[in-house]
């Protein structure tokens, strides 16, 4: 990250990543338009901002970041000179502003205000029809902030980024240079410049009327934030058909029922709302209603609650009231003494000043003078609509106290008066992840539901972003980390992290756990139903028998089931089962036409009942997965079962979820990533450096879908090399070619031996369509290398088991110089699928059984 630095002088404007004087900043403020338009041309991810905001939010957590450091500077203090009080505030705000901009903060928000990590992509809402939706910036975004808030500023142009707009940002010219520097950091963390060409944040007073009006002028949304008299100001200047989003001032209020305004610990709590603030937020209580409409019990009501009042402890030194405000509650108290000879009012007041409670008979909503200042007021219930609704423009939280009957009667009837917000008293301050401000979320504000309808070429098409360019994030950096290392930074995932679990099949190796959160899954069943889609499964016609493997926390089969939920699809949620033949009747009494499942189960289903699905001839499509496929066994299914599809419906691992998908141009083990979860790095085999183009190496993949796990540049253990070109289905995410495991690469007497080589020959030598072993045993004298070959197939190699073992010594050099060589002892055997070794949990072939340790 380059260190951001401000050139000396007035130079106070920050523009598209430099700062800028006055004579410069209105001289582009000329030509907004124009670099509004260019800035648009290329779409903004919401990933670049949420990568960019989480490292802003790291460095901010650490005092000693330079990035901390040089913000401090620019922290409002309240001009005491206390040095450390103000050191502590600024501490305070730098911490506010890192939860705040963290990644789970903002992603979750994302989420719940535009229903997905990634809304700007055209995805298919139904995927039944060629429809797309997302959601689209505005355009550019006017921000007017207040002068009284140092985070308020900054994070409502955050917001307007991560509904992609190009932001300018107005501050009052009281305001210390906090936003300018802390966005130029942000923009600093993003290497593709693209946050900086979308954040200009000047600094003018609002009497600059000039300034204001060629900032609105070209403006899609102006958010204002400040009273009345700011938003009139404002808006004279809202061109039509612009959005104006208020952010005005809010009153809120607590309301209690006759058996919670006795309670001590409901007026403690009440007590707590008032102080906390000093009355300063909007959700902060300045009336307090009773369910009541007797006058004397409003009056002993204030009476006990000023008591508990003068318990608390003293506002903070920096908390005093000014000038004005002192007037204001001088003059609100004068007068509520003055009408207490009316019967009308009764004054409680500290005798230092420092709170009040306004007792008044009359129960329209009166704002408070704030500072610990509470009118009380008696309300019945019967009366709530036709006395709050009047105010319903400036209603923002009620606090309610009651049982839990009234709690949700009278919740629905405040609502229905104009209130947009409920909360328990003694947290009406407080507030969760994804909150909707003021009745709205911000980022549909800024935000525009565009829709896209093509016809039936698309078909296959899930994303329509796919066909205009990859999507594309800064390169992964950091060690590599193996599959032992993830399980390690398992037992470091929070657990509000980890809700679901899954354990892998264990073809390679010892189980291993995987932890997921719902919001990940989601995400990433959404992306593999894409990839469903683009593999030529119709979930308006296709009736589909999931035969995936179920139990002991094997992933498969949910997964499977949650994209065919997501997708709409017809399904049989049978899975694999050890009756072949009550599976196949099922297959054929409900009209199954499509299957899903492992390589391995289905050959064995299909073979073993093959006079009853031939007769059928029903089954069009098989979409498989965790296994390959070969040539041999594809053409058997076809000639013998009349399959018209045989694809790969995802290539993924239990860890890092659906990593690749084929498209209906895509043949053997050719897939496209799923470049919005992953990034793709191909390594050599030896050593950890690229590959050059074309060549097989180690894959890595670094995903960005997991919430509170790092899982960068994760060595999967699989084999691949990158294709280049455009794909001919017209995609343009990034295309690789598995090429088998790791694990299927031996080291033989001193040889490196491939297993997908022994596949191959066998299929285009011998004519082998059924599953192939290789064991591997030890020897006093030399290694063992056992040809395990299935015979019940038809089309299994046939001849004596010499003529097979030649077919393979003639086919592999490197084979036949290690048996030559007599350092290795080669075998073929013949024999049931059944006989086979598989993983018990999966039921994968177990490709290579190594016996020799």
């Amino acid at each position: 990250m380059t260190p951001v630095t401000a050139s000396p002088g007035a130079h106070h404007h920050y523009w598209q990543g430099a700062f800028v004087d006055d004579e410069e900043a209105g001289r582009r403020l000329a030509g907004l338009p124009a670099i509004v338009e260019a800035a648009l041309a290329v779409p903004l991810e919401t990933e670049t901002v949420l990568a960019a905001c989480d490292a802003l939010a790291t460095a901010l957590r650490d005092p000693a970041h330079p990035v901390s450091a040089r913000l401090a500077e620019h922290i409002p203090t309240d001009g005491d000179g206390d040095g450390e009080a103000d050191a502590a505030a600024g501490s305070a705000v730098l911490a506010e502003l890192a939860c705040l901009l963290g990644r789970d903060e903002l992603t979750r928000k994302v989420r719940r205000e535009l229903g997905s990590a990634a809304p700007q992509r055209l995805n298919r809402p139904d995927a039944k029809e060629t429809v797309y939706e997302a959601w689209a910036p505005v355009g550019l975004v006017a921000h007017i902030a207040p002068g009284n808030g140092a985070a308020v500023a900054p994070l409502s142009l955050v917001e307007g980024l991560l509904a992609g707009n190009v932001n300018v940002l107005k501050t009052s010219s009281d305001d210390t240079l906090l936003a300018q520097h802390l966005l130029a950091e942000l923009a600093a963390f993003d290497a593709t410049g693209a946050i900086a060409e979308r954040v200009v944040v000047l600094r003018f007073p609002s009497s600059r009327q000039e300034w204001l009006r060629l900032m609105c002028a070209p403006a899609d949304a102006v958010a204002v934030w400040g009273g009345e008299a700011a938003v009139e100001g404002v808006a004279a200047h809202v061109p039509a058909g612009c959005r104006l989003v208020e952010w005005g001032h809010k009153i809120s209020f607590a309301y209690l029922t006759r058996d919670a305004w006795d309670d001590p610990r409901t007026l403690a709590a009440l007590a707590a709302d008032v102080c906390l603030y000093e009355q300063q937020a909007c959700s902060s209580p300045q009336v307090v209603y009773i369910d009541t409409e007797d006058a004397e019990e409003v009056f002993a009501f204030a009476d006990r609650f000023a008591g508990v009042l003068a318990t608390m402890p003293p506002p903070p030194p920096g908390d005093v009231p000014g000038t004005a405000e002192d007037a204001e509650i001088t003059t609100t108290e004068m007068i509520a003494r003055l009408e207490e000879h009316l019967g009308l009012t009764r004054v409680r007041a500290a005798a230092d000043g420092s709170w009040r409670v306004l007792a008044d008979v009359r129960p329209a909503l009166t704002a408070s003078p704030l500072h610990r200042s509470v009118w009380v007021k008696p309300l019945p219930r019967k009366q709530l609509i036709p006395t709050l609704r009047p105010m319903r423009r400036y209603l923002q939280t009620a606090g309610i106290a009651g049982s839990r009957p009234d709690i949700a009667e009278l919740s629905r009837t405040v609502l229905a008066a104009g209130a947009t917000r409920i909360a328990p008293v003694g947290a009406m301050t407080a507030g969760y992840s994804g909150e909707p401000h003021d009745g709205v979320y911000a980022l549909q504000r800024y935000s525009r539901r565009v829709a896209v309808r093509a016809d039936e070429r698309f078909a296959a098409t899930a994303c329509l972003d796919d066909l205009t360019g990859p999507v594309e994030f800064p390169p992964p950096t950091g060690p590599l980390r193996d599959k032992d290392t993830v399980q390690e930074l398992n037992a470091q995932v929070a657990a509000h992290d980890a809700e679901l679990y899954f354990r892998s099949g264990g073809s390679t190796g010892a189980p291993a756990l995987s932890l997921f959160s719902y919001e990940d899954y989601d995400t990433q069943m959404h992306a593999a139903a894409r990839g469903l889609l683009a593999a030529g499964y119709d979930p308006a016609r296709d009736r589909t028998a999931n035969l995936f493997f179920c139990g002991g926390m094997y992933g498969s089969f949910i997964s499977f089931f949650s994209i065919l939920e997501r997708l709409g699809g017809v399904q049989l949620p049978m899975a694999a089962g050890t009756d072949h033949r009550a599976t196949a009747e099922m297959l054929v009494a409900h009209g199954v036409d499509t299957l899903f499942g492992m390589p391995s189960y289905l050959w064995q289903l299909l073979n073993e009942e093959e006079e009853l699905l031939r007769s059928y001839g029903g089954i069009r499509k098989i979409f498989y997965g965790g296994e390959h496929v070969s040539e041999g066994q594809r053409a058997h299914l076809a000639e013998t079962f009349g399959i018209e599809v045989l694809r790969s419906l995802a290539y993924g691992s239990t860890d890092l979820g659906p990593l690749g998908y084929q498209c209906e141009q895509s043949t053997g083990s050719v897939h496209h990533l799923h470049a919005d979860l992953h990034t793709l790095e191909i390594l050599d085999v030896d050593e950890d450096r690229p590959v050059a183009a074309g060549e097989t190496g180690r894959l890595v993949f670094t995903t960005r879908a997991r919430r509170g796990q790092s899982l960068d540049r994760y060595v999967i253990g699989d084999l691949g090399r990158a294709l280049p070109g455009r794909c001919a289905c017209g995609s343009r995410s990034p295309r690789f070619e598995l090429l088998g495991r790791l694990g299927d690469v031996m080291r033989v007497a001193t040889y490196l031996l491939n297993y997908r080589r022994f596949v191959a020959i066998a299929s285009e030598r011998l004519g082998h369509r059924g599953e192939i072993q290789v064991v591997l045993t030890g020897g006093a004298a030399r290694e063992g290398l056992t040809v395990r070959m299935e015979h019940a197939a038809e089309g299994s190699a046939g001849g004596s088991a010499e003529a097979v073992r030649a077919a393979f010594l003639d086919g592999y050099p490197e084979l036949r110089s290690a048996v030559r060589e007599g350092l290795l002892d080669l075998t073929v055997e013949s024999v049931d699928g059944d006989a086979l070794e598989r993983t018990a949990t999966s039921g994968k072939l177990r490709t290579v059984v190594d016996r020799r340790r």
